[in-house]
């Protein structure tokens, strides 16, 4: 049967003494220190850095945005006034036209022929000069399309005009089906009714021309649009003449402003300005720029620079913190370890002194009773007709073998005080059990306590000293019937494990003890034991330091009304085993 042990509370000391548990405390508070080190360095040093690069980066980011606004603005203006020279000089040209020559003279078609020619080679994209009379009939026309006679006094551009005297229209396609727009002047004949209107046409590719001619590399878009939106020139993003720009501005009366920086295109840098003269509004966009690149660069740039700094800073910083830490360690721990080791010398001189003490103590009443039984059985070896000779023979022989046994345990003791070495050899360790229970059954017995023993058939042999092996059995079964005192259970238990290990389970059903307990029972002087013959607090202690130097490890795991387990795993004679 192999013994499981109950997962309740373990814990494992593995060399985690007092002294190790200090250490590992202060292995935490070094570690707290250097990262205090490290985070204070790092905050000096990169809190500045930080903030320099973060203003660079937002203040070259501004300039570098007002610089594309500006360049925004000021193409736009540049354009917006180009445009409006351009159509000021076809209105000036068909004003003096108008002016210059009575209706007698425009309703001859030689004569309008020759005046579209003159004002075609001053003015490109003029595609047709026409004359129209009060009726809204069309009675003049010079330009390669046949719209002789025809009747505008429905177009709005035509109504337009007589309400504004100059007109510019929107762009639309009319009777010839080609995007176009027409400028109109009106024009009243003496003692006659009603206006006439002198109407040039100009075709849509010239205000696209005009536009490209005013493109640069620092804008993306330049086009034109009416007051409901509609395209008055192609644009790339938004489509050809006539369709709808989805963007709603809001009036524009005077100067070029920035209206928007965001469309659904993207983010967008978008600039509006109103043609002076006309229902358009002149709208410029910059996406990707010559600024914006130059940006990026700076930005990379900075990022580059940024984290080269940060990682030799931090790669310096880590050193100077480490190194800080360690010259504060190591003061430190020159100053514990004197401190320890004076520590552990007094203890050392106390298990001495209380060595020596059990030494006077018992070894000289020892020696007495052995010399006074060795004179008794001399006697009684003369003396043969003696009636109980026998039986006190072997009484005597008993007693002589119980002084040995305390002889030898003081010797153990002692040697525990002086720091013996460890004499490694292959024992069984059911056989130490066995004997080690062999000092324990009777007390066991009058304490009505029952002993099971589950031990594992050819188990293999260890490497132990079996002077000290049976004194670490001795002294955690002991300390189990004290737990007990009365009426219970002890199991032993021993297995093999992986690894080339066996495990011996000791496991009573006592009151058990509490985590906080449980955490220094190895610690030297701390005893449990209450009241009249309390324990010197030195025999787990002891029995820690043994198990160590047989190469072993000890676990102990405890709940409180359930009982205490102690394992013990020990490797095994590999040399044996093969052999």
């Amino acid at each position: 049967m192999i013994f499981r042990l109950p997962k309740i509370e373990k814990v494992l000391f593995e060399g985690r003494t007092s002294r190790h548990r200090q250490n590992l405390s202060a292995e935490g508070r070094y570690r707290h220190l250097r990262r205090s080190l490290l985070v204070t360095m790092l905050l000096i040093t990169l809190i500045p850095l930080a903030g320099t690069s973060l203003l660079s980066f937002f203040q070259y980011r501004q300039l570098i945005r007002q610089e594309a606004i500006n360049n925004l603005q000021w193409h736009g203006e540049s354009t917006q006034r180009s445009l409006e020279v351009f159509l000021d000089k076809l209105k000036n040209a068909l004003v003096v036209t108008a002016n210059s020559y009575p209706v007698g003279d425009l309703v001859q078609q030689k004569n309008l022929d020759r005046i579209f020619t003159e004002l075609k080679n001053d003015h490109r994209g003029l595609v047709d000069l026409s004359l129209i009379n009060p009726e809204g009939i069309q009675v003049a026309y010079a330009g390669p399309y046949n719209l002789l006679g025809k009747n505008y006094r429905g177009s709005a551009w035509y109504n337009q005009a007589l309400a504004r005297k100059v007109f510019v229209s929107d762009v639309f396609t009319g009777y010839r089906n080609v995007p176009h727009f027409v400028i109109a002047v009106t024009k009243k004949e003496p003692g006659q009714n009603g206006y006439w209107v002198v109407r040039a046409s100009i075709d849509t590719r010239t205000l696209e021309d005009f536009l490209a001619s005013a493109w640069a590399e620092q804008i993306d878009e330049l086009f034109l649009i009416n007051q409901e939106n509609i395209l008055q020139t192609s644009s790339w993003h938004w489509g050809r003449t006539g369709e709808t720009f989805p963007i709603t501005f809001s009036p524009i009366r005077k100067g070029f402003n920035l209206i928007s920086e965001q469309s659904n295109n993207g983010k967008v840098l978008r600039a509006a300005g109103a043609v002076v003269g006309t229902t358009w509004t002149l709208v410029v966009e910059q996406r990707d720029n010559a600024e914006q690149k130059s940006w990026h660069s700076f930005r990379d740039q900075l990022v580059i620079i940024f984290v080269i700094t940060v990682l030799a800073a931090g790669v310096l910083i880590i050193n100077i913190s480490n190194a800080l830490a360690a010259k504060i360690r190591a003061a430190d721990e020159d100053r514990e370890l004197f401190l320890k080791d004076q520590e552990h010398t007094n203890k050392l001189a106390s298990i001495g002194r209380l060595a020596a003490g059990v030494a006077h103590e018992i070894n000289n009443p020892l020696a007495i009773i052995n010399e006074k039984a060795g004179l008794l059985k001399d006697i009684l070896k003369l003396t043969r007709d003696f009636p109980h000779h026998d039986k006190f023979i072997t009484q005597l022989t008993a007693l002589e073998s119980a002084v040995e046994r305390a002889r030898a345990i003081t010797h153990r003791l002692l040697g525990f005080a002086r720091r013996m070495d460890v004499s490694l050899k292959s024992v069984q360790l059911n056989e130490i059990i066995r004997e080690v229970l062999g000092f324990l059954e009777k007390e066991a017995l009058y304490r009505n306590i029952k002993l099971e023993l589950h031990l594992l058939r050819d188990l293999p042999p260890i490497k132990s000293d079996p002077g000290q092996l049976q004194q670490v059995l001795l002294n955690i079964i002991n300390n189990a019937i004290d737990a007990i005192d009365k009426d219970g259970n002890i199991r032993i238990t021993t297995q093999q494990l992986t690894a080339g290990r066996v495990q011996v389970d000791i496991r009573d059903d006592g009151p058990g003890m509490p985590h906080h307990i449980l955490q220094n029972i190895f610690e030297p002087f701390f005893s449990t034991k209450l009241g009249e013959g309390h324990g010197t607090g030195l025999g787990l202690s002891i029995t820690y330091g043994l198990v160590k130097k047989l190469g072993g490890e000890i676990y102990v795991e405890s709940d409180e009304g359930l009982g205490t387990t102690f394992s013990l795993v020990f490797p095994i004679d590999q040399q044996q085993e093969r052999g």
